[in-house]
């Protein structure tokens, strides 16, 4: 990617009664030291003025800038996606921005410095960590660190890509729009997106430095993943079959989307399709060893063995 500085970057938010917090959000926006970017704000039906604090922002920094509109009202991940599929321009970055955060100025400049790296008809995809804090914006620490490469066999088990730090590139970002012209019913936004990018053999850029203060409060649609009582959670997530339910889901959106996956990863998904349908405990647990997916925690990945073994997986 050449001429970073003139990169047009397309921001997709996506809002539901965010009155909030959504101007700290929008304002961090404004001061971004990287100008060249447009914002899509669809809102999903609001009852609490979200949308005209969206349009007064609006107002203020230009109507060509901002555009705001109604969202299909049928969840934050198919909120994003219809705007990746009719918004995204070719030639544009594509950046997922969450209503209720706060973006540090470099948030977009900094992505864009990493991504400058690879080929520009290369899918990359950017993300990195953040700072969790409380709902008033003070800091509580920093979110976990990624010891484990990204890869497609990830991107399977688990998603590390935090939505609100996603930037892709201008190959990234039209591979997401195709995928999204497929309208595949998806678990979360910023997971499909892990998943597409890597089946693709794209590069994932994680860094290791916060771009975000990531607020925690009671509406929050996702939340950390970051203490141990939250990490245990989702644990117990997969060996309920809440994970089984979302796998059925990725699975259905990577087979809408097979064409844009390598011939490598497109066996990928049809032998863990396969060992979710035809086998069942110690085969199952054999059979998944051999694809060599993993978590980033070892007690995470032993987690996703006892999926197999008790058909959660």
């Amino acid at each position: 990617m050449s001429g970073a500085n003139e990169q047009p970057v397309l921001i997709a938010m996506t809002v539901c009664n965010a009155a909030a917090n959504l101007d700290a959000q929008l304002r961090s926006i404004a001061a971004q030291d990287h100008e060249n970017w447009t914002l899509i704000v669809s809102d999903d039906g609001s009852q609490d003025g979200s949308a005209g604090i969206a349009q007064r922002f609006a107002q203020k920094v230009g109507a060509r800038r901002v555009i705001v509109r109604q969202g299909p009202q049928q969840g934050f991940a198919e909120n994003f996606l219809t705007i990746v599929r009719d918004f995204w321009e070719p030639g544009h970055c594509l950046a997922f921005s969450d209503h209720d955060d706060v973006w540090f100025p470099d948030r977009l400049s900094r992505g864009l410095r990493a991504l400058a790296g690879v080929s520009a008809d290369s899918p990359a995809l950017y993300c990195s960590r953040t700072i969790i804090t409380d709902a008033a914006l003070r800091p509580l620490r920093l979110s976990p660190p990624r010891p484990r490469a990204p890869s497609f066999r990830n991107a399977l088990a688990q998603n590390i890509a935090a939505g609100n730090t996603i930037l892709a590139n201008p190959a990234a970002a039209r591979l997401l729009h195709e995928a999204a012209c497929r309208k595949p019913r998806i678990v979360s936004h910023d997971w499909w997106a892990y998943q597409i990018v890597t089946g693709a053999g794209g590069t994932i850029l994680h860094d290791d430095a916060p771009t975000v203060l990531y607020r925690q409060h009671a509406a929050n649609q996702i939340g950390a993943n970051d203490s141990a009582r939250a990490r245990m959670r989702r644990i117990g997530m997969i060996l309920s079959g809440v994970y089984r339910r979302w796998n059925d889901v990725n699975l259905s959106a990577l087979a809408s989307a097979a064409d844009l996956l390598t011939a490598e990863n497109r066996d990928l998904v049809e032998r863990f399709a396969a060992i979710r349908s035809r086998t069942r405990g110690l085969r199952s647990m054999i059979a998944l060893r051999k694809l060599r997916l993993y978590r980033q925690t070892p007690a995470s990945t032993a987690a996703l063995y006892l999926a197999a073994l008790f058909n959660r997986l």
